[in-house]
């Protein structure tokens, strides 16, 4: 990428380099989930009893997992790309903290994900099946279930993205703490929206996947509190480095 002011048709030329790279990220991941595919299947069906409808169904939910998974496992080297991309539109203090936060915001990803397989899924889907066992005989397909799956656990993903989010915006100085408080009542009923976007029509899992987003919105409102004091404190010594 050129540091120097560049011209539209240079800007078009890094653009298509940058969806090139990534294209071809993501297919090479896409081929080695449907490589491993009889693997990942028993991992995430978890031994429950899943029946097919038909036999196109097979193919459309190989590729539908291998492409929600190689996405996700494409996001961080696209992630990069587009901060190659837009790197020359940044000062040097947001490309530089922009960099340092790319670490912390694959692991959050990653956490997100684990949130949302090991905690959210499981009771969720045990309650509704016990729910639904208490006056039918429940037959799941494997195209329901992973639906369900990728539903509940692909969106926090990003979600606990939110914090550090609220911490880089508050290091370029674009949010306070002050306005994160004065936007609680706000972004609450947001994230109200997203858990009944996100959640079956039914009050427990509202509730359930309700609770983790405000408590990660206070914890970026912490974190900010936190940076906030920090740079406060620089400015006040101005021969101290951030």
């Amino acid at each position: 990428m050129k540091t120097d002011e560049q011209t539209l048709v240079e800007h078009l030329t890094d653009l298509r380099k940058v969806l090139i790279r990534s294209l071809i990220f993501f297919i090479v991941s896409f081929a080695l989930c449907l490589f491993f595919i009889n693997r990942l299947i028993p991992m995430l069906a978890n031994d429950h009893e899943l029946v097919m409808l038909g036999p196109l169904d097979v193919i459309k939910l190989y590729t539908g997992i291998a492409g929600s998974i190689s996405l996700g496992l494409s996001l961080p080297f696209i992630s990069y790309q587009i901060w190659l991309f837009v790197k020359p539109a940044l000062t040097e203090k947001e490309s530089r903290v922009s960099l340092m936060f790319f670490p912390a915001i694959l692991f959050s990803f990653i956490g997100g994900l684990g949130f949302g397989f090991f905690i959210i899924f499981p009771a969720i889907y045990q309650f509704l099946m016990l729910l639904g066992e208490s006056h039918f005989a429940m037959m799941i397909t494997a195209r329901e279930y992973f639906s369900f799956l990728l539903m509940s656990t692909i969106p926090f993903g990003f979600l606990f993205e939110v914090p550090l989010l609220l911490l880089f915006l508050t290091t370029i100085g674009v949010v306070t703490p002050v306005m994160l408080s004065s936007m609680r009542k706000y972004a609450y009923l947001i994230m109200a929206v997203v858990s009944a976007l996100i959640t079956p029509p039914d009050l427990f899992s509202q509730i359930l996947v309700l609770v983790p987003l405000i408590g990660l919105y206070e914890i970026g409102v912490i974190l900010s509190k936190v940076k906030f004091r920090k740079l406060k404190a620089v400015q006040e010594t101005p021969s101290s480095e951030i």
